[in-house]
């Protein structure tokens, strides 16, 4: 009896999210195509480069609103069941509210699995593309527009800086490169370049109208070029927007970039930080929003599942809210990046042990 209906729970529970995301991702590509048709026909955009951007938008998008997605399909079906007194009838029979929850609990196990799996291994790529595809062929500004969005100037070493007004991770290829090298106070030399691109296969840069300033006791040295292939000690990443990179480096790799971060003494930290912790964050949010969910949504009320959804909306709607918030006053604040985090999940994870207490009750 009890293996029937957590089988029939948990089918609800993974259909409804199923089905949830099919029909609001087509709406959010549909949104998204009427917003941006008109750049994509003025820049002629290859269709394989669209059909790749809304590949990528598909599990861009997922992954942004699957907190609200989870939890309304949550509150949606297990409305239904409290308006068709089945869950009165299952609690009538003598099983408990906790024994209630098993399937809800396995079901946002196998979600939380589903997400964890997109953070670490899809959604870096998704990223980058969806990312690339917008810096490319959307800015409103062309390529102006673009470099202010995208300025980098980052230490790369104890006594070298770089700055790039544009990074394409598509061609891999950076605009308005500048390299300083300094012995103490003192400049040493400045290579400066209009382009600069990243070969995979040599693993070499190729510098593009170049020149470079060697400064002398007496007088400078200065070495000109139209194309020049050199190698650097810093890494492809290093020419990319801070946001950018970190959203866009697989688990491993963003690992491993922090700790390289870390030992240079950068000042964006906190930004990695956010990301790889939201990584694990977003996730475990699965347990804590179906319960919230269940909660709420298991008492037959006079408004029947309008006055749930009106419920799960806002509730939804805050946590994203806080995750937001949050996120940002991490990276722009000295506040501890994994407590800032993971707030939005204590905060309502206090609310689904009230809620549950009197759901219970």
């Amino acid at each position: 009896m009890l293996k029937i209906i957590d089988k029939y729970i948990l089918k609800r529970y993974l259909g409804t999210f199923s089905v949830m995301l099919l029909m609001f991702i087509p709406i959010g590509i549909v949104i998204d195509v009427s917003e941006k048709v008109n750049k994509m026909i003025e820049n002629q955009v290859p269709f394989l480069a669209i059909a790749r951007y809304y590949l990528d938008f598909t599990i861009y998008f997922a992954n942004l609103l699957f907190p609200i997605f989870l939890f309304l399909s949550v509150i949606w079906f297990t409305s239904k069941l409290a308006n068709n007194t089945e869950i009165i009838a299952l609690l009538s029979s003598g099983i408990s509210f906790s024994r209630f929850l098993r399937p809800y609990i396995i079901g946002a196990s196998i979600v939380s699995l589903f997400a964890l799996i997109m953070t670490v291994f899809l959604v870096p790529n998704a990223s980058a593309g969806f990312k690339s595809f917008r810096y490319t062929y959307l800015t409103t500004d062309g390529l102006q527009g673009l470099r202010d969005d995208s300025n980098v100037f980052r230490q790369v070493s104890n006594d070298e800086y770089i700055f790039v007004s544009n990074y394409q991770e598509v061609s891999k290829m950076a605009f308005h490169f500048s390299m300083e090298k300094f012995e103490g106070d003192k400049l040493k030399y400045k290579l400066i370049a209009s382009r600069i691109k990243w070969n995979p296969k040599e693993k070499n840069y190729t510098l593009f109208n170049y020149t470079k300033r060697k400064v002398g006791a007496f007088s400078d040295i200065i070495e000109t070029g139209e194309k020049k292939d050199t190698i650097f000690k810093f890494d492809i990443e290093d020419l990319t927007p801070v946001v950018y990179i970190a959203e866009t480096l697989p688990l491993n790799e963003l690992t491993k970039f922090i700790e390289k971060e870390k030992a240079r003494g950068s000042s964006n930290i906190n930004v990695y930080l956010v990301v790889l912790y939201k990584k694990y964050s977003i996730p475990a949010s699965a347990f804590i929003l179906t319960i919230i969910a269940v909660a709420v949504s298991s008492m037959k009320r006079r408004g029947g599942m309008g006055s749930n959804l009106a419920i799960g909306i806002i509730l939804a709607f805050a946590f994203v809210f806080l995750d937001k918030v949050f996120g940002v006053m991490a990276e722009k604040s000295s506040a501890p990046p994994l407590l800032a985090v993971w707030t939005p999940n204590i905060v309502f994870g206090i609310l689904a042990v009230y809620l549950l207490r009197n759901a219970k009750r």
